[in-house]
């Protein structure tokens, strides 16, 4: 299957999750899980969240920030994977002056 994110639009979903400013995303959802492409603006977040029936795994494609994961600071940047695994907590936050953008897996486990 291909997933054609050129022509799917992109959603502007204000204060995610409970986070600061908003996120930008275009998102497949077959039912189950979701692809994602996703984007925070300069001193957005995605508001803390446990996965409690699914992990992500998130791909950083441009940007810097940083995650806290169970409590736990992680700093990120273009080239690295996050993964948030089934029963863990983690919140995204774009401290840098570009983009944060990422692609995103959130499969139901």
């Amino acid at each position: 299957m291909k997933i054609a994110f050129d022509t799917i639009e992109e959603s502007i979903i204000p204060n995610f999750k409970g986070g600061e400013k908003s996120y930008a995303a275009k998102m497949f959802f077959d039912g189950t899980n979701r692809i994602m492409k996703g984007r925070l603006i300069p001193g957005a977040s995605i508001g803390l969240h446990t996965h409690e029936d699914s992990s992500e795994i998130m791909f950083f494609t441009s940007g810097e920030g940083y995650v806290i994961y169970d409590g736990e600071r992680i700093d990120l940047k273009a080239g690295d994977v996050h993964y948030c695994p089934k029963g863990h907590s983690h919140t995204l936050i774009n401290d840098s002056e570009a983009d944060l953008c990422f692609d995103a897996v959130v499969a139901a486990q």
